[in-house]
């Protein structure tokens, strides 16, 4: 680990600080629009916005990249997002919030492209693993972080707004002046939905069905909080809690992924979330302990499923089909990261706060079944040779994901040329 902070610590302090920024703005805009007024829908629309820009921004920054470079690319999507973040509070209107989203959204993907593009230039095959890791932690801790600085300063104010304002600001500076060299940026051509269907329909439809979890908790946490009745240090707490239970159960999670059937763990995850989603539903509102333990239990199993997901799929395709898959699987994530929140603020305008909990609770329990008949259609393969799980989070872009998959056909070639070292 040391070795890799040596050689990547301005990027992971870039980024760590971009984390910090993306997570407070989210948070914040969710309590803010409670203050302002905004219904539980109009609010839903703001943070589906969000998703449909990373969506498209995930897509298109290689382009851009492509013609001016990263570095050129990295500075104005920053800038973007440190400009709209401060208007936010200047036109309080929801149509105007959500178009400033979607900016956001489509900046912030670009921006992660970018970072997630120099680590993975940094790291060698001996050190990936341990990148990934390392990214992912900074990543969580980041978004903890942004729910702590909510409590600094009156959310119905000014202050909150700069401050990820100039978080985002100066997390490009100790990138840009980073020794590392820009580096040369290709992507895998993508396979098909219906050949990535054909592959793992689990973990084609798993991705699906985990956007919209994710997507909810991570976009409708903090409006449910501000519906609920929570004061801004309990919404703050309560938030945190969705990233703790992800920095918690992501690596045990994972020891367990590579020592049995994949299905039965992807399965009885999205049970647990079940499980903490209806203890939500039924008792949240109660007390606040029952409403933390809820948060903990579905980020806890939502954040492992992404990358249990994908291990799933990579046990049915061969090392050089592995990157070509990630952008089919990123991409139904995205989509069903748009529905997420516009499910959730549809059932909280129905049947009001509790609806967060209830959204939640339903594509689980699709996603249980749909596991559950999955395992009827064919056998899983035996434990030893399926590939290894490397540690992601829903927030990254196409590049972290291809970056994992280079770690696993790494370990997958290994294996094959030394079966005996192999598990």
């Amino acid at each position: 680990m040391l070795t890799v902070l040596n050689s990547a610590w301005a990027l992971l302090l870039g980024l760590f600080l971009l984390m910090i920024g993306n997570g407070l703005q989210g948070t914040l805009l969710g309590v803010r629009g409670e203050i302002e007024g905004f219904s539980a829908f109009e609010m839903s629309v703001v943070m589906a916005a969000y998703f449909v820009g990373f969506l498209g921004g995930s897509r298109m920054a290689p382009r851009m990249i492509a013609r001016v470079g990263h570095v050129r690319v990295f500075s104005a999507l920053a800038s973007m997002v440190s400009a709209v973040v401060i208007l936010f509070p200047v036109f309080t209107d929801p149509w105007l919030w959500a178009i400033g989203r979607l900016v956001i959204g489509f900046c912030f993907s670009g921006v992660y492209v970018t970072a997630e593009s120099w680590l993975n230039n940094t790291a060698t095959n001996e050190t990936r693993g341990q990148t990934l890791s390392v990214y992912v932690l900074v990543q969580v801790v980041g978004l903890i972080a942004g729910q702590a600085l909510l409590v600094v300063a009156d959310p119905s104010g000014f202050v909150l707004f700069v401050i990820p304002a100039v978080l985002v600001s100066i997390s490009f500076a100790p990138i840009l002046l980073s020794v590392s060299p820009a580096p040369a940026f290709g992507t895998a051509k993508p396979m098909t939905l219906a050949a990535l269907y054909k592959v793992s329909p689990l973990g084609l439809v798993g991705m699906l069905l985990l956007g919209t979890v994710f997507s909810a908790q991570f976009g409708m946490s903090a409006v449910y909080g501000a519906e609920a009745g929570l004061s801004v240090q309990e919404i703050s707490i309560f938030v945190s809690a969705f990233f703790v239970g992800a920095l918690v159960l992501q690596y045990p999670l994972g020891w367990l992924s590579d020592r049995m059937d994949r299905r039965v763990l992807i399965l009885g995850t999205a049970a647990v979330g079940t499980a903490g989603a209806v203890l939500g539903l039924m008792l949240g509102a109660a007390r606040t302990e029952l409403l933390l333990a809820a948060a903990l239990l579905i980020g806890g199993v939502s954040n492992p499923l992404y990358s249990l997901l994908i291990a799933y799929t990579n046990d049915f395709l061969e090392p050089d089909d592995m990157a070509a898959a990630s952008s089919g699987l990123v991409f139904v994530n995205g989509v069903g990261a748009i529905v997420g929140p516009l499910a959730a603020g549809w059932v909280m305008q129905v049947i009001g706060p509790p609806g967060f909990f209830a959204t939640i609770a339903a594509f689980f329990a699709l996603l249980v079944g749909y596991a559950a008949w999955r395992m009827t259609q064919r056998p899983a393969p035996a434990a030893e040779e399926t590939g290894t799980y490397a540690p992601l989070g829903p927030t990254v872009t196409p590049v972290a994901v291809e970056f994992a998959q280079e770690y696993a056909i790494d370990t997958a070639l290994e294996e094959q040329e030394n079966p005996d070292d192999a598990r």
